[in-house]
C-alpha cells in the first residue's frame, strides 16, 4: 500500500508531455475552495509544471516554479496553483474590486471550452483570491463579462496558493460523451514584469494563444438545462422646485423581467422586457472636448454581454475608422428584446439580437426596431468565414448593413483578415436613400523577433452604420507597422522595441492626401517598468483643408516599490481646433500615482491635462 501511494505521487507530479491530452482527476468529494491545498483531491490529482516565459522574452525558465493541479466532477472544473516565490514578502496582491487585478501578481486559466481555436475564456485570480474574467475572440479581449465561479488564495512562506472552481453551467461547451477543451495556464510576477505559460508559447507563433492550446479531456459531464429568471420592480419619485418649494411630480412603478434559457449547453436564449440597467457600473470618464467623432463606450449591460464576442469582425484593428459593425450601446432604451447566441454543430456560430428601442422625444415615431445577426463557420486552426446583417427600422427611415468577413491563417506566424460591408441608409421622410461600402484587409505577423501589421481600408462617402461605431467615411487608406524587437544579453534593459508606422490616406470629398508617420522607441528594463518615446510627422484633412498634426510624447511607468506605482507622460505638437476648423497647438500631460500601504487599502490619484491654442489668435 505504501509503495502504491508513492507511485501515485510520482505519477501526479510528472510533467505532461507536449502531445498528451490532460486528463483531470474525477472526484467524488470536491475540494473546499479556501486557498489551501490540503484536500485529498489535490493529493491525488495530476499536475503540470515547466512554465516558460513569453514576456518579456520567450522560452526562458521562470525565476520560481509553478505547479498546476486539475480535477473535475459532473458539475464543476477544479484547478489548484502552487506558485513558489523565494521572496514571498514581495508578492503583490490587493483586496480590490472585480476586474481590477492586472497590476498584481496573478494566475490565469485560458480555457477554450470548445477546443476549436475560435474563442477562449480568461479566468484571472490574484493571491488574495480576487477575480477577473474575460472573453477573447478575433484578437480582442473583453473584460465586460461577469461569470459565476469561485476562487480563493493564500500567501505562505513558500509563495502563494490558489484554488478555482468553474461550474460547467457558467461556460458554453459541447456536451458529448467525451468533452474536449483546450487550456493554457498562465502566471504573472508583477515585480519582474514576467509572464509564463504551460504549455510554453512557441517563439515562431508569438502570442497567438488560440493555436497553442493544450487539449484537456473529460467524461460523464452532467447534461443540464440552464434557466435563469430575474424579475424586478423599480419605484421612482420625481420632484421639482417651484416657488422655493419642492413639489412632487408623482410616483412611478415599473416592472421588468430578464430570463436566460439554455436550449443546449452550446446555445443560449435570452429575453427581456422593460429592463432596468440603473445598477450597471458607470462609464469611465474621458476627455470630451474638441472631438471629431463621438467617444466610444464599451457595453456593460448584462443582457447584451452573452455571446458579445461573436460580433467581433475580421479585417481591421483598433486604429481603423470602422471599430464595430454591431455596437449594442446604440440600442439605448430597449422596451423588449430577445437574443440567441452560441454554437450549432461543430463549426457553426450564430448570434442574433432583436429589440424594440424607445426613441427620445422629438423623433419621427415612438420606437425603432433593431436587428443584429451574425454567422461564423470555423475552418482550420483559428480561420473562419462569416457574415453580418444589422438593421434599424424607424417610422420614416432605416439603416441596413450587410456583408461577409473572414480570417485565414497563412502559417503559424501570420493571419489575413478581410471584410466587405454594404450599407443602405435613409435618415427620414424627406431624405433620399443612400448606398455605401466599407472594405478592409488586415495582415498580422507576430513572432519573438518581429511584428508586422499591414492594412488597407476603403470607405465610401455615404457608408453609414447606425448600429455600429464609425469614426470617419470617404477615405482610402493604406497602413504598415513594422516592429523589430531586440534582447540585450546583459545590462539594465531586457528588451527594446523599435516601431515604425506609416499610413497614407486619401480624403475623397476634398481629393487631398494626408499622412501619418510614427516612430516609437520602447525600453523594457529588468524591473516592472516601461519607457517609451513617440514622435510623429502627420497631417489630417478636415473641412476640405489639410492641417499639421505632428508631435511627440514621452512616457514612463514603474512599480517603484510594492506599495507605490507611478506613471508620467507628456507630449505636445500641432492639432486641429475642430469647432472653428483652424490650425492649433496642443499639449497633453498625465500623472497616475497609486499608493497601496496594505493589501486592503489603495489610493489612486490621476491627473489629466490637455490644452489647445488657436495659432491664429
Amino acid at each position: 500500500m505504501t509503495l502504491l501511494s508513492c507511485l501515485l505521487v510520482v505519477v501526479s507530479i510528472f510533467p505532461a508531455r507536449a502531445n498528451d491530452a490532460l486528463t483531470p482527476l474525477r472526484v467524488n468529494t470536491p475540494p473546499v475552495i479556501d486557498g489551501k491545498l490540503d484536500d485529498l483531491a489535490w493529493q491525488q490529482a495530476p499536475s503540470v509544471t515547466g512554465f516558460k516565459t513569453f514576456v518579456p522574452d520567450f522560452g526562458l525558465e521562470m525565476a520560481d516554479q509553478t505547479v498546476v493541479y486539475y480535477a473535475y466532477d459532473h458539475e464543476n472544473l477544479y484547478f489548484a496553483f502552487r506558485c513558489f516565490d523565494r521572496e514571498p514578502h514581495k508578492i503583490k496582491t490587493s483586496v480590490t474590486k472585480r476586474d481590477n487585478i492586472r497590476p498584481d501578481d496573478w494566475i490565469c486559466i485560458n480555457l477554450d471550452s470548445f477546443n476549436d481555436q475560435q474563442a477562449l475564456y480568461g479566468f484571472y485570480v490574484n493571491p488574495a483570491g480576487i477575480q477577473e474574467d474575460t472573453r477573447f475572440a478575433n484578437g480582442s479581449e473583453d473584460a465586460g463579462i461577469d461569470l459565476i465561479w469561485h476562487s480563493a488564495g493564500a500567501i505562505d512562506s513558500a509563495g502563494y496558493t490558489i484554488e478555482v472552481q468553474i461550474p460547467f453551467k457558467s461556460i458554453r461547451f459541447a456536451n458529448r460523451e467525451q468533452v474536449e477543451m483546450g487550456v493554457v495556464f498562465e502566471r504573472r510576477v508583477s515585480r519582474r514584469a514576467e509572464q509564463g505559460t504551460f504549455p510554453p508559447l512557441k517563439p515562431e507563433r508569438g502570442m497567438f494563444f488560440l493555436t497553442q492550446m493544450h487539449p484537456m479531456v473529460m467524461h460523464d459531464v452532467k447534461n443540464y438545462r440552464l434557466f435563469e429568471l430575474l424579475p424586478g420592480v423599480t419605484h421612482s419619485q420625481r420632484s421639482s422646485r417651484a416657488d422655493d418649494r419642492l413639489v412632487s411630480e408623482g410616483d412611478e412603478n415599473e416592472f421588468s423581467v430578464t430570463t436566460k434559457y439554455g436550449l443546449t449547453s452550446e446555445l443560449i436564449l435570452d429575453g427581456t422586457y422593460n429592463p432596468d440597467f440603473s445598477q450597471v457600473e458607470a462609464d469611465a470618464g474621458q476627455v470630451d472636448r474638441n472631438l471629431r467623432f463621438a467617444l466610444f463606450y464599451p457595453e456593460k449591460r448584462p443582457f447584451f454581454l452573452e455571446g458579445d464576442e461573436n460580433f467581433n469582425f475580421a479585417g481591421g484593428n483598433g486604429n481603423d475608422p470602422l471599430l464595430e459593425v454591431a455596437h449594442t450601446r446604440t440600442i439605448v432604451n430597449p422596451i423588449a428584446g430577445v437574443k440567441l447566441s452560441g454554437k450549432i454543430g461543430k463549426k457553426n456560430f450564430f448570434a442574433m439580437i432583436d429589440a424594440l428601442d424607445d426613441l427620445p422625444a422629438g423623433s419621427e415615431g415612438k420606437h425603432a426596431h433593431a436587428s443584429l445577426l451574425r454567422y461564423k463557420r470555423a475552418l482550420r486552426d483559428d480561420s473562419f468565414i462569416g457574415a453580418f446583417y444589422t438593421g434599424r427600422e424607424e417610422k420614416h427611415g432605416f439603416n441596413r448593413v450587410a456583408g461577409p468577413d473572414g480570417q485565414m491563417r497563412i502559417n503559424e506566424s501570420s493571419i489575413l483578415g478581410y471584410h466587405l460591408f454594404l450599407s443602405q441608409h435613409k435618415a427620414g421622410a424627406a431624405s433620399p436613400a443612400q448606398d455605401g461600402h466599407a472594405l478592409g484587409l488586415d495582415y498580422l505577423y507576430n513572432t519573438r523577433n518581429l511584428d508586422v501589421n499591414l492594412g488597407v481600408q476603403d470607405l465610401s462617402d455615404d457608408f453609414t452604420t447606425v448600429s455600429g461605431f464609425l469614426t470617419r467615411t470617404g477615405i482610402s487608406r493604406a497602413r504598415a507597422t513594422v516592429t523589430p524587437k531586440f534582447y540585450p544579453k546583459s545590462g539594465f534593459i531586457r528588451r527594446i522595441d523599435v516601431s515604425l508606422t506609416s499610413a497614407q490616406v486619401k480624403d475623397k470629398p476634398s481629393d487631398l492626401f494626408e499622412t501619418d508617420n510614427i516612430f516609437t522607441l520602447r525600453f523594457i528594463p529588468r524591473r516592472n517598468a516601461n519607457i517609451a518615446l513617440n514622435a510623429n510627422y502627420s497631417t489630417e484633412v478636415f473641412a476640405g483643408q489639410r492641417f499639421q498634426t505632428s508631435g511627440w510624447t514621452l512616457g514612463a511607468s514603474s512599480q517603484l516599490t510594492k506599495q507605490v506605482f507611478l506613471r508620467l507622460a507628456y507630449g505636445g505638437g500641432k492639432g486641429i481646433y475642430y469647432v472653428a476648423a483652424t490650425q492649433a497647438k496642443r499639449s497633453d500631460a498625465l500623472m497616475n500615482l497609486i499608493y497601496q500601504p496594505s493589501d486592503k487599502l489603495n489610493a489612486n490619484l490621476t491627473l489629466t491635462y490637455a490644452d489647445l491654442f488657436d495659432e491664429s489668435s
